[in-house]
């Protein structure tokens, strides 16, 4: 029964010797090695993880699960120690007051179209959640104070996941069709794009800067999580639930500080970037390999259209924002 459990690819390999070869392909340095053509994208990653969703039986869901959360915690705080405060926050403060407007906005948004389109109001809330602020990292610190059902939980967390997929590949393509500078492309992304995951990696295919300025307005934009958990309790009346704080934020922080003002070797700093950057490669891996047919059957269509109709309006508000006001 195990065997067939580990189902392999194409009845001739075992999924998991697959799943551990990408995981290592994924880590080489291949632009290190004078090989820059394989030298793997994020958006490469998540494609090899959706595709590896698709032909092949996950082995580890437990460890992948909890590896995709962590990893991504610990490369947002690697970038950090490639970035400098003054300029981080010169060049991110033009996003910070509509990432405020964007918040509230999304979540009044989501809550009206919820009750016309007949959703289940926790759903609802919980796409509004992952919409507004950082996709699934929002869904999954406000359902245990929303008290939600797995079912709930599951159905929000595919929605925001199939949509953020989507984002990875087709807003870098966008940002270069409207020819729009590392500044605006980085505020775009981290205002429009739900995971932290995919905004990194948008924002490093499309430039240095445009990461950089991508990373921190999403951190900025992830610590709502805070006042919407008190928010959520207040609505929903239940004082005793417990709020999950996105720590791994001030650590962000405090790398662009040690980085600023505490003269590291450059050398340093540029390889802990760099395996930050690798180890974003591999998170998007993960989050493509735990996408699965059966996730995607359960959404359903109304969940799928409110979430589409959000970042649709997200997209499109933060859009016209961003090419009016930033240079």
């Amino acid at each position: 029964m195990e065997k067939q459990k580990n189902s392999n690819f194409i009845g001739l390999i075992p999924s998991k010797y697959i799943y551990i070869f990408v995981i290592f392909f994924l880590l080489m340095p291949w632009d290190k090695i004078g090989l820059p053509t394989l030298a793997v994208s994020p958006a490469v990653a998540l494609f090899s993880g959706l595709v590896f969703a698709f032909i092949c039986t996950m082995p580890y869901a437990t460890f992948n699960k909890k590896a995709s959360k962590y990893l991504l915690q610990a490369s947002v705080v690697g970038l950090g120690f490639g970035m400098n405060v003054t300029q981080s926050l010169k060049s991110g403060s033009e996003g910070m007051l509509f990432t405020v407007v964007s918040v509230i906005g999304v979540m009044a948004f989501g809550v009206l179209f919820g009750y016309w389109l007949h959703i289940n109001r926790k759903t609802a809330y919980l796409i509004s959640s992952g919409t507004a602020i950082c996709g699934g990292s929002a869904i999954a610190a406000v359902g245990p104070v929303l008290k939600a059902n797995e079912n709930e939980m599951a159905v929000s967390l595919g929605v925001i996941f199939i949509l953020n997929a989507i984002a990875l590949f087709i807003f870098p393509p966008i940002g270069h069709m409207l020819d729009m500078s590392q500044a605006q492309f980085g505020t775009w992304a981290a205002i429009a794009i739900h995971d932290t995951s995919s905004v990194v990696g948008a924002g490093d295919a499309y430039g240095h800067e445009a990461c950089q300025i991508a990373t921190l307005i999403k951190c900025t934009r992830a610590l709502w999580i805070i006042p919407l958990a008190f928010a959520t309790m207040a609505i929903f009346r239940d004082k005793a639930s417990k709020i999950s704080i996105p720590w791994f934020i001030f650590l962000f922080v405090l790398a662009m500080i040690i980085n600023t003002y505490c003269g590291l070797p450059e050398v340093f700093t540029g390889a802990l970037v760099y395996i930050a950057k690798k180890l974003l490669v591999v998170t998007l891996f993960f989050i493509g390999a735990s996408l699965s047919v059966a996730m995607i059957r359960q959404v359903g269509i109304k969940p799928l259209l409110l979430a589409i109709i959000l970042w649709i309006i997200i997209g499109v508000a933060s859009l016209a924002v961003v090419m009016s006001t930033i240079d």
